[in-house]
């Protein structure tokens, strides 16, 4: 297997105009970028639609595409705004997403692109030969039937009921009693065509950056997180999936247990999965959001792997994740029974944390690659399985995730102990300057097959470039670089740290 390496940033962090990376220009360059780097991936954040919190882990629908993604340049070229439509820009920050200013200003540009896209529908029906737009839309709808009409019609019932989580919409919309449902539907077929419209573009928008990416000989690594969100599309179409009680609460709920980001764990929320019925038409839910993504990526990180294995079940009740219990997930049947189906997928296993023998054997049997971090090396001793010393060519190595500090803020905040460790492992002392590049070196230089690193480190920027701090709801994924701190140097930097490790 190739030694490849690359680079991690989510859309929302690339700059532009409009307050929020998106799927326009600055993207492209992105790749441009890339590939004068010799760099090979990008791997992403979930592109779902966020809600509460603004995290990609906690979205409306597992499916469908965030519409702040949505790039106004490219709704300019097909004739969906105007320019004047894109004239008048509040005054957006620069190096960080402002996501309630943005999207004041965005969710009217969407409806406006949505009112000319539907006139230019309606002119067709005019002509006995449709427009391509009109061909695509209903090739489009119809592919995606599984999922979209759910969603859209979600998206809809919970615009007229005021943002609301649809455990509170009446009683038979929370139901989805089908002859209420289906007359509500009729009612309001503009309201959820709009929310088609947003992910045929969507999708449509994607696929050309990807087809792009990929001819430029850039692979995507995206991002599937294990559980999905409570008040979202897929648990209101499959209730009967999910441990929820007859009012659609959840009974008992995700986490994780105390551990090195929080004394009390991480309480997530989601509603665990009924696998006992899942398995029963062959994790018929999972094989098609595998597929979907799949057709999205190259290459599929799954969020919290071990959950699979086993996972921490906290009651709905509780405030905290302390009091949970340990339940075994569906395990080698589940990755058995995909495989069957869908054929070998190109999957990363997220296997951080509590990493059993049971975890281990899991991820081997299906031939998957575990991640190494390096952040989490220092400090117990040299058998830490996290030191570069440890890890095998089938793993992917980072310095760093979403979850972590940048290497700068992590060096500023290490604990004496653990840099003691740090220098004595490397043989020489470090400094803020260097540390970025120093451990960025060393996770090239590993046995790892493929190595990434956060594009804040490649910048060696501090603690205020942070994009996530698990078990906190605020100020989390909201950092932007901006386009001039790409430069030629940095590029060339990177590929020589390609050139003598062996990367291509």
């Amino acid at each position: 297997m190739h030694r490849t390496s690359g680079l991690v940033l989510h859309p929302t962090s690339l700059p532009g105009r409009y307050g929020i990376g998106d799927f326009g220009p600055t993207a492209f360059q992105f790749i441009d970028f890339l590939v004068a780097a010799r760099q090979q991936r990008w791997q992403i954040l979930p592109l779902g639609p966020t809600s509460y919190g603004d995290s990609p882990y906690q979205c409306l629908s597992a499916m469908a595409g965030n519409p702040l993604l949505l790039s106004p340049e490219m709704l300019l070229q097909r004739g969906y705004v105007s320019a004047a439509d894109l004239a008048d820009l509040p005054d957006f920050p620069q190096d960080k997403v402002d996501y309630c200013a943005v999207r004041a200003w965005k969710s009217p540009l969407l409806q406006r692109a949505f009112a000319r896209f539907q006139a230019k529908l309606q002119a067709d029906a005019q002509d006995a030969n449709p427009g391509a737009d009109a061909r695509e839309f209903a090739a489009f709808c119809s592919q995606h039937a599984f999922w979209l009409d759910d969603f859209a019609s979600f998206c809809a019932i919970k615009q007229q009921q005021q943002g609301q989580a649809w455990q509170h919409w009446p009683t038979e919309l929370r139901q989805r009693q089908p002859q209420a449902l289906a007359s509500w539907q009729a009612d309001h077929a503009d309201a959820i065509n709009y929310h088609r419209f947003i992910q045929f573009e969507f999708f449509r928008q994607w696929a050309a950056l990807k087809r792009y990416a990929n001819q430029r000989g850039i692979r995507i690594i995206g991002d599937l997180p294990i559980f999905v969100a409570l008040d979202s599309a897929d648990v209101w179409a499959n209730q009967d999936l999910f441990e929820l009680d007859g009012d659609g609460n959840a009974i008992v709920v995700a986490g994780v247990p105390p551990d090195y980001f929080s004394a009390t764990g991480q309480r997530w929320g989601n509603p665990l999965y009924r696998w006992q019925r899942m398995a029963q038409d062959n994790y018929g839910w999972w094989q098609q959001r595998l597929k979907l993504l799949a057709g999205q990526v190259d290459c599929m990180r799954i969020d919290h792997f071990c959950g699979f294995e086993n996972y921490w079940a906290i009651p709905g009740s509780e405030a905290t994740a302390v009091n949970g219990r340990w339940i075994k997930g569906p395990g080698q049947h589940f990755f058995d029974t995909i495989k069957q189906h869908l054929g070998q997928l190109d999957i990363i296993a997220e296997d951080l944390g509590i990493l059993t023998p049971e975890v281990v054997a899991l991820r081997e049997n299906s031939g998957l690659p575990g991640m190494r971090v390096l952040h989490y090396a220092f400090g117990s001793g040299n058998d830490n399985p996290y030191l570069p010393h440890h890890y095998v060519e089938h793993c992917v190595a980072y310095t760093g995730t979403h979850d972590n500090n940048t290497t700068r803020g992590w060096f500023r905040s290490m604990a004496q102990h653990e840099r003691d460790h740090l220098q004595h492992y490397f043989g020489r002392g470090f400094d803020e300057g260097s540390i970025s590049f120093e451990m960025t070196r060393a996770v090239w230089h590993s046995k790892a097959n493929t190595v990434l690193i956060p594009l804040q480190d490649a910048l060696n920027l501090d603690e205020r470039a942070r994009m996530n701090y698990p078990g906190s709801m605020e100020g989390n994924w909201a950092w932007r670089y901006r386009s001039e701190q790409l430069t030629p140097q940095l590029g060339q930097q990177l590929a020589g740290l390609n050139a003598e490790s062996g990367r291509e």
